[in-house]
């Protein structure tokens, strides 16, 4: 956790529970590339068409491990909620191991659009797990350039100034809130996309939601966040809450009464919100 005396933006166990997540699935990643026994023959079904989202989600550069997860985060479908289309210029903050930049950096590659990735601030010795996430999410853009395109590294932290160029962005990204609430940076975080963003822009928000009703924690402990919570922070930094989808909703999420702390590595996954945000 953060605090006057300890400036530094991955300090605390808002920051490393969210640092060891990133490098548990680096893990579950390489452990999960075996061989699978050959499935029996079945009609071809044609590729997408290149240059497509459908394209950019099948691609094979992704990780198997990460592919696995597109069951539970629908990420075709959140992507085209949110309104990503060709051309556009793209901010995601925090990309960790780079899930989402693996499908968002291919597809505004081939369509003449522009990704910006706002990474961890400046991880130094005191962080080496930071660095580490930095580290490898930088060699995958680097070992695949023709794949990525020119994905243009930025950074969000307690001192960070721009995830984007000011008025740049069509869409911003937060998939990590949860994090930045405890890290105490939430504030910032929205106000930071606002800057970012063109009038008209879009800010869509996938988050754990918490049980509605009572005192939210400010600090998130249990990873689950209130999603009127979620539209009040949107709402002090000047965003218009424009509409929400269930495309990630999980019935029967029994941790979102917190209860019980959200663990990054369990069975299923947690009830989550999907919310989108217009910059008037």
């Amino acid at each position: 956790m953060l605090n006057d005396a300890t400036p530094e933006p991955l300090r605390g166990p808002a920051s490393r529970r969210l640092i060891l997540a990133f490098a548990g699935a680096a893990v579950v990643s390489a452990c999960s590339r075996k061989a699978t026994p050959p499935a029996s023959a079945a009609p071809a079904t044609p590729p997408p068409p290149q240059g497509s989202l459908a394209w950019a989600v099948e691609g094979p550069w992704r990780a198997p491990a990460d592919r696995q997860r597109d069951a539970a985060l629908h990420p075709a479908e959140t992507l085209t909620f949110f309104g990503l289309q060709p051309g556009m210029t793209v901010a995601e903050v925090w990309p960790g191991m780079g899930w989402w930049t693996a499908i968002l950096a291919p597809y505004l590659a081939a369509n003449h659009g522009k990704l910006y990735a706002a990474t961890f601030e400046a991880p130094n010795a005191d962080d080496p797990a930071a660095a580490a996430v930095v580290t490898a999410y930088k060699k995958t853009l680097a070992d695949k350039p023709d794949v990525y395109g020119d994905v243009t590294l930025m950074s969000f932290g307690p001192h960070s100034r721009a995830i984007a160029p000011p008025g740049a962005a069509d869409l911003v990204l937060f998939f990590h809130l949860d994090s930045w609430m405890a890290a105490g940076l939430a504030e910032k975080a929205f106000h930071d996309a606002f800057a970012a963003l063109k009038p008209g822009g879009v800010l869509g928000v996938v988050q754990a939601r918490g049980a509605p009703g009572g005192v939210q924690d400010p600090l998130a402990t249990n990873g689950y966040v209130q999603e009127a919570y979620v539209k009040q922070l949107a709402a002090e930094a000047g965003f218009k809450f424009d509409k929400a989808s269930e495309i990630n909703a999980v019935a029967g999420d029994k941790q979102a009464d917190g209860r019980r702390p959200l663990p990054f590595v369990k069975p299923g996954e947690p009830d989550r919100m999907t919310l989108r945000f217009i910059k008037p």
